[in-house]
């Protein structure tokens, strides 16, 4: 396992990850995240030197510059959260560009979802395509016996969070805005989990830290993040983490983006794309709090990004293209849909 050092204080025994070798490649996160993926490409060449395949996951510069460092040193690639897309540069931006590189540089594709594949398919990747689910589900169902079911409020919860380098600068100064007027509806409690990211969690205490009816928390372990999801009557996010995990518990979600490339909440009736007006977000909020119906219809569990055996299939296909001698490219190993539907609607 290669920890680059882009997120220092990653938290391993929580993911019961503290049992396997470890290389530290000590390449801290940089202004500039294409800086960083070239500092995580050069570095990471001892670390792979005997090893046959590099699994990378997600969009982040850690995860372009190990596909990179792999491919230049002649490693297979396989790709975790492959074929996500929102189908323009600028948002989420680097994160599209550094996902379609990645993907052309993938010899195993591990797709969440089928319109993840039809991407894939549309683009003409060369490596092999195996649709999974997404581990985040995995994480997620593993974690549902343990937490403790919603309590009885007197108020409505608003969780929060927000973080995409778009929304820096003017962005920031307009969703704390929005929140505000938010906080201000009546009967509301507006709580932000801010980001390991300092530049915003700086910006947010900054503009909220006196705000009434506003609570800003610090940045929490996952566990404790899907225990506040479940107790929340509204998310607001930007986060594609949230955009998967708000549907399973059916919280009604508000995508605080113009674009996501992650459409199936969208699709299956779970999110709304809200985008970044201030007045647009209040009202479509103010809507929803104020029609019980509108919000019941929200909130339906489903698990349009997988049904929790996604790790299970990534191994399988790993460990299948180790002991192939004649994998064929191009190929496709679908997910059983009808499973993900029979767990649909599950009360988590």
């Amino acid at each position: 396992m290669v920890l680059t050092g882009q997120h220092p204080d990653l938290d391993l025994a929580a993911f019961g990850m503290t049992g396997f070798p470890v290389a530290e490649l000590d390449c801290a996160g940089q202004p500039d995240p294409y800086a960083h993926v070239a500092q995580v490409a050069r570095r990471i060449g001892p670390a792979i030197d005997d090893t046959r395949l590099v699994v990378v996951h997600g969009d982040t510069s850690s995860a372009l510059g190990g596909a990179l460092g792999a491919a230049m040193t002649g490693r297979a690639v396989a790709h975790v959260e492959a074929g996500l897309r929102s189908h323009d540069r600028r948002n989420p931006w680097p994160e599209e560009d550094f996902r379609i590189a990645i993907d052309r540089a993938a010899d195993l594709l591990f797709a969440p979802t089928l319109l993840n594949e039809a991407n894939l398919r549309r683009e003409g990747a060369r490596g092999t395509i195996v649709v999974t689910g997404n581990t985040g589900i995995d994480a997620l169902l593993e974690q549902v016996p343990r937490l403790s079911g919603p309590a009885r409020k007197r108020v409505r919860h608003i969780l929060v969070t927000c973080h995409r380098r778009e929304t820096w600068g003017e962005g920031l100064q307009a969703i704390a805005g929005c929140l505000r007027r938010i906080a201000g509806l009546g009967d509301v409690t507006v709580t932000i989990v801010l980001h390991p990211n300092p530049t915003v969690a700086t910006e947010m205490r900054r503009l909220l830290g006196c705000c009434a009816n506003v609570e800003l928390r610090s940045p929490c372990a996952h566990f404790d993040m899907l225990q506040r999801m479940r107790s929340s009557d509204l998310i607001l996010s930007d986060s594609g983490g949230v955009q998967e995990e708000a549907p399973a518990f059916g919280i009604p979600l508000l995508v605080l983006r113009d674009k996501t490339e992650r459409p199936e909440g969208i699709l299956n009736g779970n999110a709304i794309l809200a985008g970044r007006d201030p007045d647009t977000i209040v009202a479509t909020v103010d809507r929803l709090l104020s029609d019980p119906r509108a919000l019941a219809a929200m909130s339906k569990p489903a698990l349009p990004y997988g049904d929790g055996n996604a790790a299970v299939r990534i191994g399988d296909a790993i460990a299948h293209w180790l002991t192939s001698a004649n994998e064929t490219a191009g190929s496709t190993c679908r997910l059983d849909h009808f499973e993900i539907k029979s767990r649909a609607g599950r009360a988590l």
